[in-house]
């Protein structure tokens, strides 16, 4: 019975220094806005709280000591972070541009290790399903895409519009990283033959020269090769 109460009263008294060091340090800051550092105290805390409440046998007191000792140096590094522009480039992500003028940018995708997809999702989280539709679209340090849309994607009212509304077309992936999508492209009902001929229109000799190409049924399509410049702002 003794050691139920006693992993009880762990359990209390750990939960309520977490509590009271997480609000004081790190606010209503989201998890995902936390610098690295931040983020790998949380981990570690978590390992050590984890000991303490699943072995009895370790002393109680060294572990809310280790506590307040990784509090502590990890304001010593929010101050050091907050001082110094050097460290503070070292330990954290610049935002990068990884779409330019409706084209991905592979150099910088491979740099954030970032996939496709997860632009592309990133992207229709922002209401934004034609990558043609972005002038730029910026990885922040958080893992949020920031978007600037070309002018003619701006989103309007019909009401501010003086032609009619045309239906929008989605457009699919039919080539990741040099290869072809022959799932998609069959759902487009287009075929290998058709693409390459579509893409050497574009002034792509070869399919292994682009690296992100969608298409709607309309036959548009929207091309990422390898070799943009990967210039950041």
């Amino acid at each position: 019975m003794n050691i139920y109460l006693t992993i009880a009263f762990r359990i209390i008294t750990i939960m309520s220094i977490l509590l009271v060091s997480i609000i004081l340090i790190y606010g209503k800051r989201p998890i995902g806005e936390l610098p690295v550092f931040d983020f790998l105290t949380i981990l570690v805390i978590g390992s050590v709280t984890g000991a303490d409440i699943a072995e009895p046998d370790v002393p109680h007191l060294h572990i809310i000591y280790a506590i307040i000792v990784m509090f502590a140096f990890q304001r010593l590094i929010t101050l050091v972070y907050l001082k110094s522009d050097l460290f503070r480039k070292r330990v954290t992500f610049p935002p990068m541009v990884v779409v330019k003028d409706g084209k991905m940018i592979y150099a910088n995708l491979k740099k954030a290790k970032i996939s496709i997809d997860e632009i592309l999702m990133l992207l229709r989280e922002k209401d934004i399903f034609d990558i043609n539709d972005v002038k730029y679209g910026i990885l922040e340090p958080s893992g949020v895409i920031s978007v600037l849309r070309k002018n003619f994607a701006e989103p309007v009212t019909k009401k501010d519009m003086a032609a009619p509304s045309q239906a929008t077309a989605y457009k699919h992936s039919i080539i990741i990283d040099g290869k072809l999508q022959y799932e998609n492209i069959a759902f487009l009902g287009s075929s290998k033959e058709e693409i390459i001929r579509l893409i050497n229109g574009q002034g792509y000799p070869n399919v292994s020269d682009i690296f992100y190409a969608s298409m709607d049924k309309n036959k548009t399509l929207s091309i990422s090769p390898y070799d943009i410049n990967q210039d950041d702002i």
